[in-house]
C-alpha cells in the first residue's frame, strides 16, 4: 500500500521582499538570492501572476519552509494546504 504524502503550496509575493534574505538562510535549497533585482528566488517556482510565484512540495518539506516564512519580516511567504486551500502561515 502506497501512503501518499500531503502536498502544500508555497506562495511568494516577490514584490512585498524587502531583500531580508532570511529564507535563503533558514532554506538555501529552495531559496537564493537573485543579484539582479535585489530579492529573493523560489527555486522551482513558477511565476503565476507578476510578482507572485508558487511551487508545491511535500510533507517532508514543510519545515523548513514554514521557518522560512516565519523568520520574513513582511511575511511575504504563505504556506497552504493544496488539497483544503487552508492557510498555513501566517495564521490569521
Amino acid at each position: 500500500m502506497v501512503i501518499e504524502k500531503k502536498i502544500y503550496r508555497v506562495v511568494y509575493s516577490k514584490e512585498k521582499c524587502i531583500s531580508a534574505f532570511t529564507c535563503v538562510a533558514f532554506y538555501g535549497d529552495r531559496w537564493a538570492i537573485n543579484n539582479d533585482d535585489n530579492k529573493a528566488d523560489l527555486i522551482g517556482g513558477k511565476e503565476e501572476s507578476p510578482g507572485i510565484w508558487t511551487t508545491e512540495f511535500t510533507e517532508d518539506e514543510l519545515e523548513l519552509f514554514y521557518k522560512s516564512a516565519e523568520v520574513c519580516p513582511v511575511f511575504a511567504i504563505e504556506i497552504y494546504e493544496k488539497d483544503s486551500g487552508k492557510k498555513i502561515f501566517p495564521v490569521e
